[in-house]
């Protein structure tokens, strides 16, 4: 099972984007649609999509959050055409952020922000083994610039089966990034591989509340476990959500939450529904009596 699960927020068009993006990478499914009635948003769509073997959630919930570039996905192509192909299909109504090209560190890479706001990084890493098709990518920006290796280091402390790969630093001559600071660095989660970055360009943007990680949970324990370890901002305590001291958000939630909640009686549905809104940290005892 997918421990940790990108949560992609979305106004409306979760179902819509999630079609698109299924449609980029072969294989790929909807593997659940669930309907929550009576939220804080409406009636707000949770769809769990597959992508290139990952697992990706996608909900339609409002226009309370924005895509940023701070949370990118890096996507790993053996050839050159299939960096053209996704390209061509992402900057669609897309934008890109840095053009598709030849760089240092890859002949064919190209950064963009797709139709709906999410960025991608799509990049040519010739006959390299791909153990992880798309990667999340973590940039520390404005306050957080400089906090990359911090971050990791704090992250694989508290994750399970964790370990840190390469770190590649900024060296002289790349102003106005600091020396030493981290242009690159690989690491694992739960064996989910991340990437993280600092950059110290007037960047207009931080983390968002858009792109959060879902730890999924088999135990109360693990629950209290990691809202302990990781909850820094009280008042954005909510509902399973919180966010930890650079601005990542995450959520922490019974792995038996989708089944709770694709309960065939709308009753007790509406229950469960209605009980964890009401939660700060999920208490399974609570919902499973319900």
């Amino acid at each position: 099972m997918q421990s940790i699960v990108p949560h992609l927020w979305f106004d409306r068009e979760a179902d819509e984007a999630s079609r698109f993006y299924i449609s980029l990478f072969e294989g790929s499914k909807i593997i659940d649609r669930t309907i929550l009635n009576e939220t804080p948003s409406g009636t707000s769509e949770l769809i769990i999509v597959e992508l290139a073997g990952q697992q990706f959630m996608l909900i339609s919930a409002g226009p309370y959050f924005k895509f940023t570039p701070a949370i990118s996905f890096v996507i790993a192509c053996n050839t050159v055409a299939e960096v053209e192909r996704l390209w061509d299909k992402l900057i669609e109504q897309g934008q890109a952020l840095m053009p598709l090209g030849a760089y240092p560190f890859s002949e064919k890479f190209g950064w963009v922000a797709d139709r709906y706001g999410l960025s991608w990084q799509v990049m040519y890493v010739g006959e390299r083994e791909i153990k992880q098709k798309i990667t999340p990518q973590l940039m520390f920006v404005g306050e957080q610039c400089g906090n990359a290796e911090e971050a990791m280091r704090f992250y694989t402390s508290v994750f399970q089966q964790s370990e840190i790969g390469e770190i590649r630093r900024y060296g002289e001559g790349a102003l106005p990034n600091k020396v030493g600071t981290v242009l690159q660095e690989s690491f694992m989660l739960n064996q989910h591989r991340f990437s993280a970055i600092d950059s110290a360009y007037n960047h207009e943007f931080q983390f968002s509340e858009a792109i959060s990680f879902v730890v999924k949970c088999d135990t109360q324990e693990e629950i209290d476990y990691y809202w302990d370890k990781l909850s820094a901002v009280p008042e954005a305590e909510q509902c399973g959500w919180l966010k930890d001291k650079y601005g990542v958000s995450w959520q922490i939630v019974p792995a038996i939450m989708g089944e709770l909640m694709q309960n065939k009686d709308p009753e007790k549905q509406a229950k469960v529904t209605e009980a964890f809104l009401k939660m700060k940290k999920f208490d399974i005892a609570e919902l499973m009596r319900i």
